[in-house]
C-alpha cells in the first residue's frame, strides 16, 4: 500500500462527503429552526477541516530530509492536529454560547420527519467514514488519520444523541429545553474531540517511553545473536515519524577488547535496522560482577 496516497485519498474522500453532509444538515437545521442540528452540521464541517489538515500534514511530512531538517519532516503529523484542536475549541464555544442563550429564552423546536431522516443518514455515513479512517491508520500508522477517524466517530455519536432527543421530543410534549440541551451536548462533544486530539499530539511531541513489547522483542533478538553474558538496558526512542532513532546501552565483559565490543554493537544496530526499521545508536558499558 502506498501510504501517502492512501492517507491523501482518505482526506479527500472525507472532505467531499462531509461537505455534502454539512449542506444537508445545515438546510435541515434552518428549516426546523433547530440549533442542535445546526451545531451538529458545523461539527460535521469541522471534520472536513480535519481532513484538510490530514492532506497538508501528509504532504509536509512526506518531504525528504534536508540540511535544516536532518530527521525529515514527519513530525508535521503531530503538529497539524494542534491547529485543528484550536479550530474545534472556537466552534464549540460558539455553539455552547448560543445553546445557553436559547435555553434562557425558553425557545422550543418541533422535530419532523426531515430532521430525523437526515440525522439517521449522517450517523450511518459518519461511522462508515470512521471505519475507513481507522483502517488506513492501522495500515499506515498515521496519527493524523487516526485523529480524523475519532473525529468522524465523535460526530456519529453526537448525531446519535441528537436523534434520541428528537425521538423523545416527537412523542412527549412540553420538552422546550431539549434542543438547547442537545446543542450544549454537541458543543461539549466538539470540545472533547479537540482536547483529545491535542493531548495525543502534545504527548508524542514531548516524547514517550518505548513500548514494553518492543523492548522485549529487541532484547530477545539480541539474546539470539549473543548467548554470552550481555545485558541490554536504558532504551530511548526518538520518533520523527518518517524516521525513528533508538538509543540503548549494552553491558559486555569488561575484559573484552574495544574492537570486539564495537563489532557486537554494529551487528545489533544492523539487526535493529533490518527487523524493526529503526536507526540505533548503542553505548557500551563494562559488565561488573
Amino acid at each position: 500500500m502506498d501510504k501517502a496516497r492512501a492517507q491523501v485519498t482518505e482526506g479527500i474522500l472525507s472532505v467531499f462527503i462531509n461537505a455534502v453532509l454539512f449542506g444537508v444538515k445545515l438546510w435541515a437545521g434552518m428549516v426546523t429552526g433547530s440549533i442542535a442540528i445546526v451545531a451538529d452540521a458545523w461539527h460535521t464541517l469541522s471534520d472536513s477541516i480535519t481532513s484538510i489538515f490530514v492532506i497538508f500534514a501528509v504532504k509536509l511530512s512526506s518531504k525528504k530530509a534536508d540540511k535544516e531538517h536532518p530527521f525529515g519532516h514527519g513530525r508535521w503529523e503531530h503538529i497539524s492536529p494542534i491547529f485543528l484542536a484550536f479550530v474545534l475549541a472556537i466552534i464549540a464555544y460558539d455553539f455552547l454560547k448560543n445553546s445557553i442563550i436559547r435555553f434562557n429564552n425558553k425557545e422550543s423546536v418541533v422535530f419532523g420527519t426531515l430532521a430525523i431522516t437526515v440525522t439517521i443518514i449522517s450517523i450511518v455515513v459518519k461511522e462508515l467514514l470512521a471505519q475507513y479512517a481507522f483502517y488506513i491508520a492501522r495500515k499506515t500508522d498515521n496519527a493524523v488519520v487516526r485523529a480524523d477517524g475519532w473525529h468522524h466517530r465523535s460526530d456519529s455519536l453526537s448525531s446519535l444523541v441528537v436523534l434520541i432527543g428528537m425521538l423523545i421530543t416527537k412523542y412527549f410534549n412540553n420538552l422546550w429545553w431539549m434542543d438547547s440541551i442537545l446543542g450544549i451536548f454537541c458543543a461539549l462533544a466538539i470540545l472533547y474531540a479537540g482536547i483529545e486530539i491535542m493531548k495525543e499530539s502534545i504527548t508524542k511531541l514531548l516524547g514517550e517511553d518505548p513500548d514494553k513489547v518492543l523492548i522485549e522483542k529487541i532484547t530477545n533478538e539480541v539474546k539470539l545473536i549473543y548467548k554470552d553474558d550481555l545485558q541490554v538496558h536504558h532504551f530511548h526512542l526518538h520518533n520523527y515519524v518518517s524516521q525513528k532513532e533508538l538509543t540503548l546501552h549494552i553491558r559486555v565483559d569488561k575484559n573484552m577488547t574495544i574492537e570486539k565490543g564495537h563489532k557486537i554493537a554494529t551487528v545489533i544496530e544492523k539487526m535493529i535496522h533490518e527487523k524493526f526499521d529503526m536507526m540505533a545508536t548503542i553505548h557500551i558499558e563494562p559488565l561488573v560482577w
